[in-house]
């Protein structure tokens, strides 16, 4: 693609970095062919080559963002399928983050829209408001129907209440010394820990059941991808920042062998922490080993783990879906599905796979109507497999794929630990 910028623009890095990215596409439109908007939509400014015209025509121009511009963009899910198909190796990932960074910063949004993402910059990240917010929501779920269509899905996502859990929250999950090969630090999530906290229960015991000691900081927050995708850099980087930092002190020490994620959207970003600051003199070197120590947990598993599989009499149908953060964003997709073969069930990959699910962070909240037409057809696909249950690696997607069937979904980690002498996944204990 030739790029127009002038020397000018180009002493920006962040121009100079678009425009190496905007001279690999080859405009041959196959990122069209895996886009979920594009395949919903047909609109040539709805899949990812439109959109990287409009972002060059912004930055290259300093053209403020118009309202079609910002619809187009903000249709955009980041799920990364494109990057997958992508015979040119175009880094689209970095070029949506710039597109909507720069709508944020120059464009002012209806006052409802910023409302609402606002609401969401601070309530997501925060657990401890999230959990606040919980119970405000008891009062108003029975004037839902009152409510604009925004505030209706977000309510509807909020689950009615929180279950118990089962740990006591502690900086270190020690192990007997002699049983130890590794220590890990893993990152909790935000909301994840209050919706879901087995996830990391399972993950914590499985690691420690297999000589692995985990440390979990207490002053590590949100990884700083929600604020991120919605172009909130001032408040992603202060997340960012407090993360490497902690995790850098850690690393000094000497004996962390890995970062890991059980969560795969906050994986991808905290593999980019890298790239994101590499013009930072303060934080290049720490962000950049922050990201090569990052791995999401299946993939630690697979590369660090032998894994004490206990084959259970009963065989189950499992369909395995592969969040977009997972397979596009990270490349993970071989290692979780060869895990999960390990337990000798038969192990399902959906139809269309590749395509988004719909959840996307918050895109189901602020993209509601593709969001749940996305949702329709991955439920459909799934229900053709008629399995026992559904397995993934992503909070976000089992909560959007929970409010589409009746199928039991449960993270991947669950079901190893389960697998390894964990606990039965309170989900499957009605299954015979």
């Amino acid at each position: 693609m030739q790029t127009n910028f002038t020397q000018k623009q180009l002493e920006n890095s962040e121009n100079k970095d678009a425009e190496k990215i905007f001279k690999k596409c080859v405009h041959c439109g196959m990122c069209n062919a895996t886009c979920p908007t594009y395949q919903i939509l047909g609109d040539e400014l709805d899949g990812p080559r439109g959109r990287i015209y409009l972002i060059k025509d912004m930055l290259e121009n300093n053209k403020k963002p118009t309202e079609k511009i910002v619809k187009h963009i903000d249709r955009c899910l980041s799920c990364y399928s494109c990057m997958t198909t992508c015979p040119a190796n175009v880094n689209y990932m970095h070029l949506i983050d710039h597109g909507k960074k720069y709508i944020e910063k120059n464009y002012k949004r209806p006052f409802f829209d910023r409302l609402i993402r606002n609401f969401l910059s601070i309530i997501l990240p925060n657990p401890k408001v999230f959990r606040l917010t919980n119970i405000l929501v008891k009062f108003l779920r029975p004037l839902t129907f009152l409510m604009p269509l925004k505030i209706r899905d977000m309510v509807d996502l909020i689950p009615k209440s929180f279950p118990k859990k089962l740990f006591q929250e502690k900086e270190i999950y020690k192990i007997n010394s002699k049983k130890k090969i590794a220590r890990v630090a893993l990152l909790t999530g935000c909301v994840q820990k209050e919706i879901s906290p087995q996830i990391n229960e399972s993950t914590i015991r499985l690691l420690n059941r297999h000589g692995v000691e985990v440390v979990v900081p207490k002053k590590i927050g949100c990884c700083g991808s929600l604020n991120h995708h919605l172009g909130k850099e001032e408040n992603a980087q202060q997340d960012f920042k407090n993360n490497i930092n902690i995790w850098y002190e850690e690393y000094k020490k000497g004996n962390l062998d890995a970062i890991l994620s059980n969560t795969s959207g906050c994986g991808t970003t905290m593999k980019d922490y890298g790239f994101i600051f590499r013009d930072d003199r303060d934080f290049s070197k720490k962000a950049k080993i922050i990201s090569e120590l990052t791995k999401d947990i299946t993939e630690y598993i697979y590369e660090s783990l032998k894994l004490n599989i206990k084959v259970k009499e009963k065989k189950y149908k499992i369909a395995y879906h592969s969040a977009c953060s997972m397979q596009h964003g990270q490349k993970v997709h071989n290692q979780p599905l060869s895990l999960l073969e390990q337990t000798k069930n038969e192990i399902l990959e959906i139809p269309e796979g590749h395509i988004c699910c719909g959840s996307a962070g918050t895109y189901n909240i602020l993209q509601s109507k593709i969001a749940k037409q996305l949702l329709d057809k991955k439920v459909k696909n799934i229900e053709s497999l008629k399995p026992d249950f559904i397995s993934t690696g992503n909070i976000g997607c089992i909560t959007q794929i929970t409010h589409g069937t009746k199928t039991p979904i449960l993270h991947t980690i669950e079901l190893l630990d389960w697998y390894t002498g964990g606990p039965k996944p309170k989900i499957l204990q009605r299954t015979k």
